[in-house]
């Protein structure tokens, strides 16, 4: 069984990207790695198991790749969240702050039920401007955030106590720098 440590060895840190002064968080190694990726799925679909997931919502792009296996796992739709002006259908946006800027992003408009239980995923939880945004989208069209999953927190930044407090549901993360 792996743990945090072994989680973090996993994890590359990019100096300066995207922007100066920023340490990017780069997840690529731990694609790499089978057990390692078997076990950040069962260990974040074991924590939502019983919480009555209806669709995992993942956001663009590294989001994608846990999140879809989280809705695997869970056996539930999955709703890709994507950067402003990907998707073809009909879609709503919500516009938010980074750590390093703006951005927006968008989901089709029936990417869900009214009522639907949504995990939302991403790799990393910073400042929590991208999930909280993610919430707002599952809030527009009438679903609820019943749960965030992260593989990184970043706890020297708000983010946690920001989307706890927005939706109250406290985020679940598997490893976290101080």
């Amino acid at each position: 069984m792996l743990k945090e440590e072994s989680i973090k060895a996993l994890l590359r840190d990019v100096p300066d990207f995207p922007k100066p002064g920023i340490l990017f968080k780069d997840i690529t190694p731990l694609l790499a790695e089978p057990e390692a990726r078997k076990w950040v799925v069962t260990e974040i679909a074991n924590h939502f198991r019983d919480q009555k997931i209806d669709a995992v919502a993942a956001v663009e792009a590294r989001g994608f790749i846990f999140g879809m296996l989280l809705a695997e796992a869970l056996d539930v739709a999955f709703v890709p969240v994507r950067k402003a002006g990907k998707l073809p259908y009909h879609k709503i946006r919500e516009e938010y702050d980074l750590e390093y800027g703006k951005a927006s992003i968008e989901m089709h408009v029936d990417a869900l039920k009214p009522g639907c239980r949504v995990l939302i995923h991403d790799d990393l939880l910073a400042t929590g401007g991208t999930a909280g945004a993610a919430g707002n989208l599952i809030h527009k069209l009438g679903g609820v955030v019943a749960g965030y999953s992260f593989i990184i927190n970043l706890a020297f930044l708000p983010g946690e106590a920001i989307l706890t407090n927005k939706f109250g549901v406290r985020p679940h993360y598997l490893v976290k720098y101080e």
